[in-house]
């Protein structure tokens, strides 16, 4: 049984797939409080479906690729019985970095995108940064930055931690100019993806759904 905020279909807006459809399965419940979180209605307010209700739901929607999302989907035990019937689909799972993930034994086609949370999060010493350890090649590692000293944070914790992995830069919306990173990655040839979120251009930036 797992607590579902949503499920919807969309495009994805964000990493290593952006643009292309993708399913999201939004669970509910989160262990932080980030300063800048633009999904708090997924803290506490969701409905229990058994893994086959979610997986019809999946189904429906006729698309091979999925992002389990949240909140912080790890928190649900059940995730791993959901991944399970997922060995037929590429999975995005998107965990906010206090979680252990070494338990998570991934297929190739499954991956996590770890949101490593900056100080302008105030939730930035919670991170378990042991699971810089675990990740493979093809996970993600989001950093999402507000300032000069989230940049110059997530620059340290990249040279001491990283190991494997697709680091991406994000600004958070509506603090920062997005030119400014640019600036900052090409100052200092960072070799890492900068992205924007995709979905806040398309459509209102407080739009459910999409």
């Amino acid at each position: 049984m797992l607590k579902v905020n949503e499920i919807f279909l969309s495009i994805q807006g964000e990493g290593i797939s952006t643009g292309l459809p993708t399913i999201f399965v939004r669970l509910t419940g989160c262990n932080l409080r980030c300063s800048y979180c633009d999904t708090t209605y997924s803290y506490n307010y969701g409905n229990h479906m058994t893994i086959q209700q979610v997986i019809n739901k999946i189904e429906s929607y006729g698309y091979k690729r999925v992002c389990i999302t949240g909140g912080e989907p790890l928190l649900q035990k059940d995730i791993i019985n959901l991944l399970e019937k997922l060995t037929d689909y590429e999975v995005n799972i998107e965990t906010n970095g206090s979680i252990d993930i070494s338990k998570y034994k991934l297929i190739e086609k499954h991956r996590f995108t770890m949101d490593v949370k900056t100080p302008t999060s105030n939730e930035h010493s919670k991170m378990r940064l042991s699971n810089f350890g675990y990740l493979r090649d093809n996970d993600e590692i989001k950093f999402v930055i507000g300032t000069f000293e989230d940049y110059n944070w997530s620059k340290e914790i990249i040279r001491k931690y990283y190991n494997k992995g697709i680091i991406t830069f994000s600004p958070i919306y509506n603090m920062i100019e997005p030119k400014e990173i640019v600036n900052w990655i090409l100052k200092d040839k960072l070799d890492v993806r900068f992205q924007l979120q995709l979905h806040k251009i398309i459509w209102n930036p407080d739009e459910r759904g999409v």
